[in-house]
């Protein structure tokens, strides 16, 4: 049995503001398995922003274990983490390569390297021919692949995105969809990735951990067994609709 790459038990964490408390996960457990794209879906502001804080090391928790790795396998947050948000942050003075090169500057890693797998990063997420432009040359989905790629350049253990498509238009969403399962399988990395989004959650993910609000708790962890490879087809399955009421379900939308 493969042993799980992120392990939460019974993590719970409180936010407190003049004498109250506002809960934002209750009694989370779940497991990742290494090489999983698990989605955690749910209403804004149930606590799936503050779980991927917790697993970056950003935010404390109050009681509970996270734990990413193993003893035999030391996990280093600082270097093993590679983050994309819903905007994709690019300098804006800085060309395409340079935005993708920069997690390998902070870190110190060597440039002659960095710079030859960020140029095979750029085109893995297809933007071969744009390394010299900058970010107001490219559309919204060219500029968040190209944040995908600058969360790979160092070679993290672990990808954690947050909402990373929800400002795009629909058709790009869907396409960047496809795109992400394509990178994913050629990367082979661990990612935990963040949606409000049924659908999406459904769709991407090898497992869906479901958390509603009033109070924040998780609801289910579930996997998703669907036909390979994912395309868009997979959506009008019976399989498909059947998780998607799942979670609907449990998210009180009947």
């Amino acid at each position: 049995m493969t042993e799980p790459f992120i392990r939460l038990r019974n993590l719970r964490k409180v936010y407190r503001k003049d004498g109250r408390e506002f809960p934002a996960i209750s009694d989370a457990t779940f497991t990742v398995a290494p090489g999983e794209l698990a989605c955690l879906v749910g209403p804004s502001g149930c606590g799936k922003t503050t779980l991927l804080k917790i697993l970056a090391g950003l935010q404390s928790y109050d009681s509970g274990e996270a734990q990413i790795g193993s003893p035999s396998h030391p996990f280093d947050p600082a270097r093993d983490i590679g983050m994309v948000f819903q905007q994709p942050l690019l300098l804006k003075w800085r060309r395409l390569l340079q935005n993708v090169l920069l997690p390998a500057e902070i870190l110190g890693l060597p440039m002659r390297e960095s710079a030859e797998r960020a140029r095979e990063l750029i085109a893995m997420v297809g933007l071969t021919g744009c390394e010299d432009k900058y970010p107001y040359e490219l559309s919204g989905g060219m500029q968040q692949r190209a944040a995908i790629a600058r969360a790979l350049v160092h070679d993290p253990k672990l990808i954690l995105m947050d909402e990373p498509f929800g400002a795009l238009d629909a058709l790009t969403r869907e396409k960047m969809n496809l795109e992400l399962i394509n990178i994913w399988k050629r990367s082979g990395k661990t990612i935990l990735f963040v949606t409000h989004g049924i659908s999406e959650a459904v769709f991407l993910g090898t497992r869906v951990v479901v958390f509603t609000t009033g109070p924040a708790r998780m609801a289910d962890n579930f996997e998703i067994e669907l036909p390979e490879p994912r395309t868009l087809d997979v959506k009008t399955s019976e399989a498909f609709g059947e998780y998607s009421r799942r979670i609907y379900h449990l998210l009180g939308m009947r």
